[in-house]
């Protein structure tokens, strides 16, 4: 439907903060807050509220203290237009604009920004030709011994796969799909069954075997495999040519994750997996962050402008993640399947970050 051009004899929208002096800045463990005014968040006016409301409102299902007294007024907005949730969080909250300690010229000021997704494959519920690759839930013994067995000794030890015999949840058809399973921390499968019937079901991160995270993709690039393209597309072209490094490829990360299996409602399908802070994730909306920069739950104002995506729009910091570490990081979810993994396995762009604070 057309709409009217806006009236140039209209005053602007007032920010009801203008009327305040702004607050001290705050400080948390890894990042120092500078309070600013709304406008200068970049691209503030033009973004579609409503499509992050889902977010905020799925926060409100997990909120810390400091936001739990505000998410009553937060689900009653859910059916607002835009410019009314716009209106109130300029009068509720409080942008502040996240550096490192020892401010923005400090290493960690430029900021980065990544990308996760939840990949989709087909699985067996058994091992069967073209089905060969095992993924596993947490084994009893995983307690018992810190680190747990290295990925190598897990191929290779008799008492590590002894110890593994009986944990696999499903089989893949690529070792290099498990692997990227195993690095976004969780994934849906088409599961065919025994009696072959097929259904899907998610796989979600549920534990480490606490060995550190080595990068696969540096592994190449310090073998003079790769040059430039760090990107999963461009190391299944590497591996392919060279299937012979495939198996010390795989081994240098001697970090595994192992799952669990949750089942798939309509609803579940329609949301990424349960974050850190315990609640699903929203595509395009959620963030992985350091917690001990921005707290879970928190809105935050997220620019970023790089070859991949120029992106400003409100995000909820609602996950983490063992390579998410410093004041100005996060890692952008960016939904499920193909689409989603070719966009994630090419992001890597400047950052800036603006916390929104009750005030």
């Amino acid at each position: 439907m057309p709409t009217s051009p806006p009236d140039a004899s209209m005053p602007p929208v007032v920010d009801p903060g203008d009327m305040l002096p702004l607050p001290a800045a705050r400080q948390t463990a890894r990042s120092r807050w500078v309070p600013v005014r709304w406008a200068e968040l970049p691209g503030f006016e033009q973004d579609s509220l409503d499509e992050a409301w889902n977010a905020f409102i799925k926060s409100c299902e997990r909120p810390g203290t400091t936001f739990a007294r505000l998410c009553s007024e937060v689900r009653r907005l859910s059916l607002s237009t835009a410019e009314e949730q716009r209106l109130w969080l300029r009068a509720r909250l409080q942008p502040y604009r996240v550096e490192p300690l020892g401010g923005p010229s400090a290493p960690g000021g430029d900021g980065l920004l990544t990308s996760y997704f939840e990949p989709v494959y087909d699985a067996s519920r058994v091992a069967r030709p073209g089905f060969g690759v095992p993924i596993y839930r947490v084994p009893p013994t995983l307690a018992q011994r810190k680190p747990w067995f290295t990925r190598q000794e897990m191929d290779l030890l008799p008492e590590a796969r002894a110890q593994l015999a009986g944990q696999e949840l499903v089989w893949l058809a690529d070792p290099l799909d498990a692997l990227i399973l195993q690095i976004q921390g969780s994934g849906r499968v088409r599961v065919q069954e025994a009696d072959g019937s097929q259904r899907m079901v998610r796989l979600a991160f549920a534990a480490t075997n606490d060995q550190p995270y080595r990068s696969p993709g540096k592994w190449l690039i310090d073998q003079g495999l790769l040059r430039g393209d760090a990107t999963w597309p461009g190391i299944r072209n590497v591996l392919l040519a060279n299937p012979q490094r495939q198996q010390d490829f795989l081994w240098s990360n001697p970090r595994m994750v192992f799952f669990r299996e949750e089942a798939m409602s309509p609803l579940d399908a329609q949301f990424g997996p349960r974050g850190a802070q315990g609640v699903p994730l929203t595509p395009g909306r959620s963030i992985a962050v350091d917690p001990q920069s921005i707290p879970y739950g928190t809105p935050v104002w997220m620019a970023s402008q790089g070859p991949v995506a120029n992106l400003q729009r409100l995000v909820l910091a609602q996950d983490t993640g063992s390579a998410i570490v410093g004041a100005v990081r996060a890692d952008y979810f960016a939904g499920w399947g193909p689409e989603a993994g070719e966009f994630a396995g090419r992001m890597k762009q400047p950052l800036k970050l603006w916390v929104l604070w009750p005030r």
